[in-house]
């Protein structure tokens, strides 16, 4: 399938603002492709890229005072398979056996408290086997006690909180699930990306970027989506780190108001390629 992605992001900045964009297609994506994702803005400054520690696709930059716009449209073919999964009787790894790589993804994070959820965890999952059905629990558990809404959005919320409050947008749904996932011995780790309402109704509110968690189950990381609850088509991953601390839309240097935000991720006839 032929995906057409990109956004149009604007902030009013009161002075000249350093900024770290994270909104990139990730470099696993490089060759799916077909016309480049690249970041434009207006006025037009100097961009310098480079990787991070999660191998994320970073942008720096310094906006002049006035309204910035950060733009982009690309083209990319992805195949047209729902997430995978491994069957339900695939075994977790032992905690020994993990790739030394895999074990930050074990601990706590900014807004994933595995020390407060720890108990809960293991309280609600810990009878079931060690295999990739304990993910799928998580998976279900959470879909079904947090109530979606973008009222209930606010940038400091933990997964502690959407825990106690039982309510939150996608991304409380991904922390609570990597939260729970740790403390169940499971890596987990946040991803941010397009994610298009391709083969299924469109949505009530506008279009937004998606937050999902990967888990690290019998030597592969696999998509894990509570919000959604089932696998879906045409995921773009932009960025994964610990939580959405580490892969937020912009890292801001100073005050600066959002103007307007649009998001579009529309499948496109094959003829475009």
């Amino acid at each position: 399938m032929l995906l057409r992605v990109g956004y149009d992001v604007q902030y009013d900045c009161p002075a000249p603002t350093p900024m770290i964009v994270l909104l990139t297609i990730h470099h696993s994506l490089t060759d799916a492709l077909r016309q480049p994702d690249r970041l434009a803005t207006d006025p037009p400054v100097p961009i310098t890229p480079y990787r991070d520690g999660f191998g994320n696709w970073c942008s720096r930059l310094v906006a002049p005072p006035g309204t910035m716009r950060l733009t982009t449209d690309a083209t990319l073919r992805l195949p047209r398979v729902p997430d995978e999964r491994p069957p339900p009787d695939t075994p977790l790894t032992p905690v020994q056996d993990l790739p030394p790589e895999t074990l930050v993804y074990l601990l706590g994070s900014r807004y994933c408290e595995t020390d407060r959820l720890s108990q809960a965890a293991w309280d609600t999952f810990g009878h079931l086997p060690l295999t990739w059905a304990r993910v799928e629990a998580v998976n279900d558990w959470v879909h079904n006690h947090i109530t979606f809404g973008y009222h209930f959005a606010r940038p400091t919320k933990t997964a502690f909180e959407a825990f106690t409050e039982r309510t939150g947008v996608c991304r409380d749904f991904a922390h609570l699930g990597v939260a729970l996932c740790r403390a169940l011995n499971v890596p987990a780790r946040y991803c941010t990306g397009y994610l298009g309402d391709i083969d299924i109704p469109p949505p009530a509110g506008p279009m937004d970027f998606a937050g999902w968690f990967e888990v690290f189950v019998g030597g592969r990381w696999y998509t894990v989506d509570p919000r959604n609850r089932v696998p879906r088509v045409g995921r773009a991953l932009i960025a994964q780190g610990r939580d959405a601390a580490d892969v937020p839309l912009t890292h801001i240097f100073g005050p600066a108001g959002l103007r307007s935000f649009r998001v579009w991720t529309d499948e496109v006839p094959e003829d475009l390629a």
